[in-house]
């Protein structure tokens, strides 16, 4: 009787390896981090080495002795790849690869692998594939050598190997298609978006670095019903709800992709549609889990990637998560955000003061008004009590008597 084969994916182990340029850059944590991105694509961390140069090998990103030591790790180790916590160069991925005779991965590419990965939605799909293109096609001549030891695992997710076979005219090509999608689908966007505006709904947007909690208490809110996971990038697709503030005040909460230290500037070229509905809004609610201990660097890079995006001149909530989980008597402060608010999107505590913080806000941002209305003119209250804020309304014989906070906008047409 013939023996049965078992079939399982080959589980890929790798050493992580970084380049520590100085004291400021901080690669052990960087390498944590990657660690967990590593771990989220499906591979296991086995090692992680730490070179200090005065700048990283233009060459082949490693100095010559530390390539053999991680040479003879490789082979202790049984490890399959390595991955680089910078972005490779075409010339760096070729030389490492050459040098070490295995799988050389870069931060990037494990990033656009989770991407791959997490995409559901047809737009979702079109950035995450537009991103890898552009990723693939810079390196296509210092991937050429390495296709045949290409076997599945990080770096293969979405387009895949059949893209990597495409010549570059091919691969230009498909980039000039995917950009017409997303031009299409950034016009479906724009059309929303000015209606929203013809209907005086304010927006806010949730930004805030991966896993700090901003799908959690989108659900919270609006018990919009996504996917809220305790890893890096669990949502990628952006979802707008509506949620309706104590006093009938409608606003529009819109989730955002997580930022990440050394986000690709691939990825956040082709989720630029995405990453403008903070450009847009009237609020940020910058969303950061001050359970963990890099909470100021996390917050550094958020405003960082805001910088890059032009989102500037709003108003800025910084919502401090995770509070049942924080240590004891930590300081929790932002000097760039106009208001903070402590919460826990997990247990709801918090949540009625943010809320709260969001009505106060949109209410100054309207102009009072007290006016007596004929009973011809009761359409203009319908038109209050949509956009505006009603306070009172009074039925008398002269007419009805309205106290409501209305949009700037809308006022000279009330009056």
């Amino acid at each position: 009787m013939a023996e049965l084969i078992e079939l399982r994916e080959i589980e890929e182990r790798v050493i992580l390896v970084a380049v520590s340029t100085g004291e400021e850059d901080d690669a052990a944590a960087s390498l944590d981090e990657l660690e967990e991105l590593v771990k989220t694509a499906g591979a296991v961390t086995v090692d992680k080495v730490i070179q200090n140069r005065e700048r990283i090998h233009p060459g082949t990103y490693l100095g010559k002795g530390k390539i053999e030591e991680i040479k003879e790790r490789l082979w202790e180790l049984d490890a399959t790849g390595i991955v680089c916590d910078d972005e490779l160069s075409p010339a760096q991925l070729r030389n490492l690869e050459s040098a070490l005779d295995i799988k050389v991965m870069d931060r990037t590419m494990v990033i656009l692998d989770i991407f791959a990965a997490r995409a559901t939605t047809r737009e979702g799909k079109i950035q995450v594939e537009l991103a890898q293109l552009k990723y693939r096609a810079a390196r296509l001549v210092g991937l050429r050598s390495s296709l045949s030891r290409l076997g599945g695992g990080i770096g293969t997710r979405g387009p895949g190997e059949k893209k990597l076979e495409m010549d570059r005219r091919l691969i230009h090509d498909r980039i000039g298609m995917l950009k017409a999608d997303l031009e299409e689908v950034k016009r479906h966007r724009d059309i929303a978006r000015r209606q929203r505006d013809k209907n005086h709904v304010p927006v806010a947007a949730i930004v805030g670095y991966t896993n700090a909690g901003k799908s959690t208490l989108l659900n919270k809110l609006t018990d919009a019903g996504i996917l809220a996971e305790d890893k890096l990038f669990a949502t990628l697709d952006p979802t707008t709800r509506n949620l309706e503030l104590p006093g009938g005040q409608q606003i529009l909460l819109t989730d955002t992709v997580g930022f990440i230290r050394k986000l690709p500037h691939h990825l956040i070229e082709a989720f630029k549609s995405t990453l403008e509905e903070a450009k847009y809004s009237d609020i940020i609610l910058h969303v950061v889990d001050c359970s963990n201990p890099r909470m100021d660097v996390q917050m550094h890079v958020v405003y960082e990637t805001l910088r890059e995006l032009k989102v500037q001149e709003k108003i800025m909530i910084t919502v401090f998560n995770k509070i049942d989980a924080a240590e004891p008597g930590v300081i929790l402060r932002d000097i760039s955000s106009d208001h903070q608010v402590k919460i826990s999107a997990k247990t709801g505590e918090g949540l009625d003061e943010l809320v709260n913080l969001l009505e106060t806000i949109l209410r100054n941002q309207k102009v009072y008004l007290e006016k007596v209305y004929s009973y011809q003119e009761a359409g203009k209250i319908q038109t209050i009590r949509k956009y505006g804020q009603l306070l009172k309304e009074e039925y008398r014989e002269d007419g009805i008597l309205v106290n409501a906070y209305v949009p700037a906008e809308l006022y000279a047409g009330l009056i």
